[in-house]
C-alpha cells in the first residue's frame, strides 16, 4: 500500500490550443478536460492506472467536486472534511508543449484542521509501504508541516515502515531539508534542485553538476535524490551511487503531471522489487508517456517502455 498525502489538491482544467499562447487576444481551444490533480493525486491516480493498492490522503468534503471526481476514476480517497472548497487550476497547453499553468492559493485551513489532517496520515500510514507527501501547502498550513507529519509518522511507527517519499518546492521543502529529519526519498525537477542547493538554474543543460547537487543533499538527511531534468531525462542519487537515465525523444502533449508519474514509476518498479536503475528507468518512462498525453492523464505500465530507457553510472569526482 502507498500512501499519498495531498494537502492543497485541485480540480484540474486544461485547455488545448491549436496555436501559441497570444495574450491580450481572443483564442480558440482545440479542446479542453477537467481531471483531479495535485501531485499526491497524481502519483496515486498513476498508481491506480498500473493496478497498485494506493489511497489518497486530502482535504475536502465527500460532496467537494473534488473527491466526486476522484471516485468517479475510482481513486480511493481519505478525505478531511472543512469548511472551504478544493482549489481550482487552470493549465494552458500550446503545440509545441509549452504549458502555462494558473494556480489559485486554496481554502484556508484551521489550527484544528492541521492537527486533524496529520492524524489522518499516520493512521493510513501504519499499513503503508511508503508514505508519499507532495505538492505546495494550503493557507493555513505553516512551512513546517511536512516536518511534523515526517515526525509524528515515525513516532508512531515500530519499524523501518512506512518509507517517505518527499516532492515539494519552495518554503516547506527548504524547511525540511534544514530540519534534518531524514526521508528516504526526494523528487525535485531541476529548479527545484537549483532552489534546494542555492546553486543557478543549468541542471538540465549540465547533469553532473546536477549530480553533484543532489549528492550534496544526501548529506543532510534524504537517503535518496530522484532528480527530473525535463528532456534530458532524471537521475537517482544515493550515498553510493548515482545513475543517469534518458529516453527517445516524443512530442509533447502536455507536461502536467509528468514528474508526477516518474515518481509513481520509480515506486512501482521499488514495489516490484527492481534494482535502483530499473527504478530509474520506469521513472523517466513514466514521466515521458505522461508528457506525450492530453492534460494531467497518467498513463499506464502498458504505455511505458522502459526497456527504451538508456541507463547509466554517472562518475563522481575523485572517482575512478
Amino acid at each position: 500500500m502507498i500512501v499519498t498525502v495531498t494537502a492543497n489538491p485541485s480540480l484540474d482544467r486544461t485547455i488545448e490550443l491549436d496555436a501559441a499562447l497570444d495574450r491580450g487576444e481572443v483564442q480558440r481551444s482545440v479542446s479542453s478536460s477537467e481531471q483531479p490533480g495535485g501531485k499526491g493525486v497524481n502519483v496515486s491516480r498513476a498508481l491506480i492506472a498500473s493496478g497498485l493498492d494506493t489511497i489518497a490522503v486530502l482535504p475536502g468534503d465527500a460532496s467537494d467536486p473534488m473527491l466526486v471526481a476522484l471516485r468517479a476514476e475510482h481513486t480511493p480517497t481519505a478525505g478531511l472534511p472543512i469548511s472551504g472548497r478544493v482549489r481550482s487550476n487552470v493549465t494552458i497547453t500550446e503545440p509545441d508543449g509549452t504549458t502555462t499553468k494558473i494556480n489559485e492559493p486554496g481554502p484556508q485551513l484551521s489550527a484544528d484542521d492541521d492537527a486533524a489532517l496529520i492524524a489522518l496520515v499516520v493512521s493510513h500510514a501504519r499499513r503503508a509501504e511508503w508514505v508519499v507527501l507532495a505538492g505546495s501547502l494550503p493557507p493555513g498550513l505553516s512551512d513546517d508541516f511536512y516536518v511534523r507529519v515526517v515526525q509524528a509518522i515515525r513516532a508512531a511507527s515500530d519499524s523501518s515502515l512506512p518509507r517517505i517519499a518527499v516532492d515539494s518546492s519552495g518554503a516547506p521543502m527548504q524547511a525540511l531539508i534544514q530540519s534534518g529529519v531524514g526521508v528516504d526519498l526526494i523528487k525535485p525537477n531541476a529548479e527545484e534542485l537549483a532552489e534546494l542547493t542555492e546553486l543557478p538554474d543549468t541542471f538540465e543543460d549540465d547533469p553532473d553538476a546536477a549530480a553533484a547537487a543532489a549528492l550534496s543533499l544526501i548529506s543532510k538527511g534524504c537517503r535518496a535524490v530522484l532528480a527530473t531534468l525535463g528532456s534530458r531525462g532524471a537521475l537517482l542519487v544515493t550515498a553510493d551511487e548515482t545513475w543517469r537515465a534518458t529516453m527517445p525523444p516524443v512530442t509533447a502533449k502536455s507536461t502536467v503531471g509528468a514528474g508526477d508519474a516518474s515518481l509513481a514509476g520509480y515506486l512501482l518498479a521499488d514495489q516490484r522489487g527492481a534494482a535502483p536503475e530499473r527504478r530509474l528507468a520506469q521513472a523517466v518512462a513514466h514521466g515521458t508517456a505522461a508528457a506525450s498525453l492530453p492534460g494531467s492523464t497518467m498513463p499506464t505500465t502498458d504505455q511505458t517502455d522502459p526497456d527504451s530507457a538508456e541507463v547509466h553510472v554517472l562518475s563522481r569526482p575523485g572517482s575512478h
